[in-house]
């Protein structure tokens, strides 16, 4: 007898129990269609994006440490390590400058602020302070000096990544120095921390899609959806100069690695998902170094890149401010010159770079960038507070990509990259996960059980498997052949 195929009701709700991209699409639907009936109750479910926020955010500093550790470790070589963040930091200025010239660009072509006639002393500049907590963008000194730890735990407690980064170094070179001989069980126990740290991922994952309906229904309650009219061509002209970006960034990953954005795309379409609906990137970075090392990059290049594009690569945000501060000039009537045009961009390299983490730092850096050209009243950035929040689709999904290509790109450069397993990978032909058995090629990513990245995905996921007690008299023991793909 031929099998009995499954009832459509059936079918629909195995997706939805074993499919994350389905149960976060659905609570995003969910979320507009609540936010938008019962606003009142809809702005109390913020709770639920901003708990599974600060879930995520206790795991990124041990799994960075962690994988950055091991990663130099497994290399063997800090000067590779060394040559991966130089090559990163060319990557991020070159395609960070790309963004504010594309910005600066179809800002003058567009003119999304040209026939407002605002005028600037009717706006109220106490809800930009109140947006940012009276704060300010770090000054490049002080840049640095944050970015270096004033003790090994308060890195850890206080989530920066940075710090975190720097001694993820020097534990790394500590364990090359030494070698097996004196430390011949830290290793294995920093790669069995990782695997718990994936486990605790895989565990919070699950409650994503409570976290994208909670995030929309505050959004859509909040703001409601008569802002998207008010500032219809501003939020057009944004979203089509990311689109812009992005099929840039399209070109470049298929030059340098000679694989499709669409397919990476389609790979992480539920982080992708998750990071639209909670506005975050940080909420997906787990998930995604994990995809990233298992599609190929290595250990290093993924510890290395990833993180610090956080800080150093804000694709999206880099857009928005360029677009923002012309909008501002061209609503209040003030018509900047090429060379004032040149000093926007300038002064937003250097100010886009210290804005991670901080509250309202794209106003920040709007006010910052209006002051050094002294012909934009800095209270005219209260004209962005109502779309404000509207764009951080446009920048989540903008900064996540320019980050993952950052990735491939240079761990490409560097020679850290498998472009076999890569392409085996996008194409659904990667190893699957145990836990994964039975599935479609495409369905592979969406199992929320954690026991998929442990022991018989450890070759699949890039995660090497703990290191035997064998002594040795050298540091270079400590290297090791790069995992098999698939």
């Amino acid at each position: 007898m031929p099998p009995s195929v499954p009832s459509l009701p059936r079918r629909v709700a195995r997706t939805l129990r074993t499919s994350l991209f389905a149960q976060v699409c659905c609570a995003l639907v969910l979320g507009i269609v609540v936010g938008k009936l019962w606003p009142d109750t809809a702005t109390a479910l913020q709770p639920l994006g901003d708990g599974f926020t600060r879930l995520i955010k206790t795991v990124i500093s041990p799994l960075v440490f962690c994988v950055v550790v091991v990663g130099i470790a497994k290399a063997g070589d800090l000067k590779a390590f060394g040559r991966i963040g130089v090559k990163a930091l060319i990557w991020f200025e070159i395609a960070s400058t790309a963004a504010l010239v594309i910005g600066l660009v179809a800002a003058n072509v567009v003119g999304p602020g040209k026939g407002m006639n605002v005028d600037p002393s009717s706006l109220d500049t106490a809800a930009v302070n109140e947006t940012t907590g009276g704060g300010h963008l770090p000054t490049t000194t002080e840049f640095v000096l944050n970015a270096l730890p004033q003790s090994f735990l308060g890195a850890f407690a206080e989530n920066e990544l940075l710090q975190v980064l720097i001694l993820a170094c020097l534990v790394g070179a500590a364990l090359l120095h030494l070698g097996h001989t004196k430390v011949p069980k830290i290793l294995p126990a920093i790669e069995q921390a990782q695997e718990i740290i994936f486990a605790i991922v895989g565990f919070i994952m699950r409650l994503a899609p409570l976290a994208v309906f909670g995030a929309m229904a505050h959004l859509v309650g909040n703001y409601g959806l008569g802002v998207m009219r008010t500032y219809a061509k501003l939020i057009v002209l944004c979203y089509v100069a990311a689109a812009l970006f992005v099929a840039l960034l399209a070109i470049a990953l298929k030059a340098v690695t000679g694989l499709s954005l669409w397919k990476f795309l389609r790979y992480i379409r539920e982080e992708m998902l998750l990071a639209l609906g909670t506005a975050s990137t940080e909420s997906v970075m787990p998930r995604v170094m994990q995809k990233l090392r298992r599609a190929g990059a290595r250990d290093d290049a993924v510890g290395l890149v990833l993180p610090t594009g956080y800080s150093f690569n804000l694709d999206g945000a880099s857009l928005y401010l360029s677009i923002g501060t012309l909008f501002i000039a061209q609503a209040v009537g003030v018509d900047l010159s090429l060379g004032q045009q040149i000093t926007v961009v300038l002064v937003l390299m250097l100010t886009s770079k210290g804005m991670a983490g901080i509250p309202g730092s794209a106003f920040l850096a709007l006010s910052a960038t209006a002051s050094s050209l002294g012909a934009i009243p800095a209270g005219a950035v209260a004209l962005l507070l109502g779309v404000d929040r509207i764009m951080d689709s446009m920048r989540v999904v903008t900064n996540l990509l320019g980050n993952c290509v950052a990735v491939f790109a240079v761990s490409r450069w560097e020679g850290a990259l498998d472009i076999d397993q890569a392409k085996r990978t996008l194409d659904g032909e990667g190893a699957q996960a145990p836990d994964d058995a039975g599935k479609g090629a495409g369905d592979t990513e969406d199992a929320l059980v954690p026991a998929g990245i442990q022991k018989g995905a450890a070759a699949g996921a890039g995660i090497a498997a703990p290191v035997p007690d064998i002594p040795a008299q050298k540091t270079e023991d400590l290297k090791e052949p790069a995992p098999e793909a698939g």
